[in-house]
């Protein structure tokens, strides 16, 4: 970190050391990812105590604005770039990270096709033994895993889906190989804590708080054609939705998606 970088003092409080450096974000001074330096060094730079750097290093973290890291090799590190996920749009996650300067990717689990089981059948309208092309994936943004997607196809919908390169875009591909394409989605939201293995495949702690996003998905004929649910890293995602008011009576009745989120159990 070099002195021209910093902005012009604000104070020596905490909230003007807090102000000072999401202003070295904002101008990209200090970039995601970017390590910062000792707290000595740092508090030093901003021209703050220890205890005053400490204190604005601490609301920073709620707000996600950096993360620190525990142990031998560790540190405090700018926060990556959230994702913003709009509910008001049915995107795959590749358009949506490309569509905010990500590099999107995946890693395939598991593919192939089993029976249905009774949650995805009474989701996509099916028997319990009826089949249904099963897909896991890691989504990855910019090399780092960003969620954990498990989908269900109907299998007579998508014949042959296993044998398709899978790596891309779910939607892209079943639009151009099977005319199925999204034209309305039913999701719901709430907030769960990662196991042991999601934990270990999202790169998150164990018990950390993840966006988990349940979707029925149908085409323009009215067909349910996936039923998938889809954990989010929580410290990247961050979530939108844009409604209408409708200027009628005194209670303008609003038009959108109702999400809920639900903090995980104790």
């Amino acid at each position: 970190m070099t002195q021209p970088d910093i902005p012009p003092s604000m104070g020596s409080t905490a909230e003007a050391a807090k102000l000072r450096i999401v202003t070295m974000v904002e101008r990209g001074a200090l970039k995601p990812g970017e390590r910062l330096g000792a707290e000595r060094d740092l508090a030093a730079t901003l021209g703050v105590s220890r205890s005053t750097l400490r204190q604005a290093l601490a609301s920073l973290e709620a707000e996600g604005v950096i993360r620190r890291v525990p142990g031998r090799g560790g540190g405090t590190f700018i926060a990556p770039t959230k994702v913003d996920r709009d509910l008001s749009r049915i995107v795959g996650v590749p358009a949506l990270l490309r569509d905010q300067g990500f590099t999107a990717g995946s890693r395939v689990v598991s593919v192939g096709v089993t029976v249905a089981g009774p949650d995805a059948a009474d989701a996509l309208g099916l028997a319990p033994d009826d089949f249904v092309v099963d897909l896991v994936r890691i989504r990855l943004a910019d090399g780092s895993p960003i969620s954990l997607e498990h989908a269900r196809f109907p299998a007579e919908l998508v014949p042959g889906l296993p044998e398709h390169d899978i790596s891309g875009s779910i939607y892209e591909l079943i639009d151009s190989a099977y005319g199925l394409r999204p034209a309305e989605a039913l999701e719901h939201i709430e907030v769960v804590a990662a196991s042991p293995l999601e934990a270990s495949i999202l790169s998150v702690p164990l018990g950390a708080p993840l966006l988990s996003i349940t979707r029925r998905t149908q085409d323009q004929q009215g067909r349910t054609f996936e039923y998938s649910r889809d954990l989010f890293r929580s410290d990247r995602m961050r979530i939108t939705v844009r409604v209408q008011g409708a200027p009628s009576t005194e209670s303008a009745r609003l038009r959108g998606r109702r999400v809920e989120l639900v903090a995980p159990a104790d």
